[in-house]
């Protein structure tokens, strides 16, 4: 409920300047999802700075991405990926700079 509220009190100007960590959690076998989530992370280039992959145990992959840059950009790609098919957990952290 917390991330919900810090992420729309960014919402408002959208030329404020933020970075961001964007934890994602999807099911290993789901292969289609790591390359959405792929294609994802290239459509954002401009904002994704870092991300990182990683298996938790052998039922579940970790994606973590960290953005900086223009908060409603990153909004849109929370957003994004929030509405794929195969993604378990989504969470955002923001930061004004």
């Amino acid at each position: 409920m917390r991330n919900l509220i810090a992420e729309s009190e960014l919402a408002g100007p959208e030329t404020g300047l933020v970075a961001a960590t964007i934890m994602i959690t999807c099911d290993y076998e789901r292969r289609d999802v790591d390359m959405k989530i792929t294609e994802v992370r290239h459509e954002f280039d401009d904002v994704v700075v870092e991300n990182v992959h990683r298996h938790i145990d052998e039922k579940y992959c970790l994606e973590i991405f960290i953005a900086q840059g223009k908060n409603q950009r990153i909004l849109d790609l929370v957003g994004r990926v929030r509405g794929m098919r195969g993604i378990q957990q989504v969470k955002a952290m923001f930061m004004s700079l």
